[in-house]
């Protein structure tokens, strides 16, 4: 396997199980999804509020085209504004990883922000966007426990690879 196949791999599980927790969560009310919770965020929504809006951060700067607006992102507070937000932003991320060659994913790309100064390749950006929802997909299923939300589907990545495995079974 090379380094494309590996992250687009990686963008391709990020995808499916941002989808997979919306699905889950759609289900859910806002009274459970806005109920505070100790924890990195407040509730549920504000959780899923911040992988998304951390995921259009990163976007802005792999795709190089650095339009992202943090007040304008900060303005998205709906749970359907923040469904739709996050499945976009994940599909839009898998769709492009898809079409980069493997010279593209090894680029550097230099930031410079208020926070950091860092100048690492494309792929290494991609990892940090699926591992940073990660964990904090991990923080919300602990969070819904606390708030008795003891439903959350099993989202492992050897869960994403048998399915991903019986969809080209059943295409063949």
């Amino acid at each position: 396997m090379n380094l494309k196949i590996l992250i687009i791999h990686t963008v391709q599980y990020n995808n499916w199980v941002v989808n997979k927790y919306i699905d889950w969560l759609s289900t859910k009310s806002d009274e459970l999804l806005n109920k505070e919770v100790i924890s990195s965020f407040p509730t549920i929504l504000k959780t899923l509020h911040h992988i998304w809006q951390t995921q259009e951060y990163w976007w802005s700067h792999i795709a190089e085209n650095n339009d992202f607006d943090f007040a304008s992102t900060s303005t998205t507070t709906g749970k359907e504004e923040i469904f739709n937000a996050l499945r976009n932003n994940s599909r839009k991320l898998m769709e492009y990883v898809e079409n980069l060659s493997e010279e593209d994913l090894i680029k550097n790309v230099k930031i410079d922000s208020q926070w950091f100064q860092c100048d690492f390749s494309k792929y290494e950006y991609l990892q940090h966007i699926v591992l940073h929802g990660t964990y904090h997909r991990g923080q919300i299923v602990t969070m819904g426990r606390n708030v008795g939300i003891t439903d959350a589907p099993m989202t492992d990545y050897n869960f994403w690879n048998i399915y991903k495995d019986s969809e080209v079974s059943a295409k063949g």
